[in-house]
């Protein structure tokens, strides 16, 4: 009995240094998950070699993809972006990939002109990218629909169903597609939850140029975006600076000397 006040004490010791290290622990928990999704080893060997650029964890950080939510890629192209929502979300959570309904709405690389020479070969099988279908052909929890853009969410989720929607590098290319953003983004608006987050990512334009390059410099100006996505009732919540360069002088499609784009992520979230 003597010694029942130091073993209190070592167990109130023991208890305080297991809270600690839970507190401690805690705030590196999802960044863990997203670097264990970016390694899942059966990821495809081309979306590594675009994880390079694309910084894949930190944009998982940045719009905090929590498990067993419902989300929505739109004009998610063979779907680099939807897969690793899918991953992040886990087997309770949902990602649906929006495509657009005719492959034409997509614009064919221009002729070759005559005396040049012959196309390159395909590159080698590994590193080419899956296809949306092939990627939800692997990972069940993920889902290609094709929709309009002005009306991207499946029936099932139009309506406040929705707690992320993502639009990943293509919102300049709704410029020389002739869609309608405007309806696009209020459809976006509904689907979601109120507390949901639409986040956009894409190459930074000049000042004053709006959407004007985005068949040219494939280019969009961020305060244009901005504006255009607050029309709609949401709200800017936070901006990512970690695809930023500020050396890019953004007047050309590929900047020169070569280095990488300077890039905008916008966070927003319905009211």
């Amino acid at each position: 009995m003597p010694h029942m006040p130091w073993l209190v004490v070592a167990r109130a010791c023991l208890a305080a240094g297991v809270l600690v290290l839970v507190a401690c622990a805690a705030p590196q928990e999802p960044a863990q998950r997203y670097a264990s999704v970016v390694a899942s080893p059966d990821r495809a060997a081309a979306d590594r070699i675009n994880d390079q650029r694309r910084k894949p964890a930190e944009m998982l950080a940045f719009i905090g993809v929590r498990p067993g939510i419902t989300a929505l890629d739109v004009s998610a192209g063979r779907g680099y972006t939807t897969e690793l929502l899918a991953r992040a979300v886990g087997p309770a959570g949902h990602v649906y990939g929006q495509r657009p309904p005719s492959p034409a709405a997509v614009r064919p690389p221009p002729a070759q002109p005559e005396g040049l020479a012959a196309p390159r070969p395909p590159a080698p099988e590994p590193t080419i990218m899956p296809t949306l279908a092939e990627r939800a052909a692997k990972v069940g929890n993920l889902l290609a629909v094709t929709r309009p853009f002005e009306d991207p969410a499946p029936p099932e989720v139009a309506n406040g169903g929705l707690d992320l929607v993502t639009l990943m590098f293509n919102y300049h290319d709704l410029g020389h597609l002739g869609v309608d953003r405007a309806a696009m983004n209020r459809a976006i608006f509904r689907a979601l939850k109120p507390g949901g987050l639409y986040v956009i990512a894409d190459h930074s334009g000049r000042a004053g140029t709006g959407i004007s390059e985005s068949g040219t410099l494939h280019r969009v100006e961020e305060a244009f975006v901005v504006r255009e996505v607050q029309d709609a009732g949401f709200r800017l919540l936070a901006r990512g600076d970690f695809l930023r360069n500020p050396q890019d002088p953004r007047d050309r499609n590929t900047p020169e000397p070569p280095m990488p784009k300077d890039e905008f992520v916008l966070k927003f979230v319905k009211p």
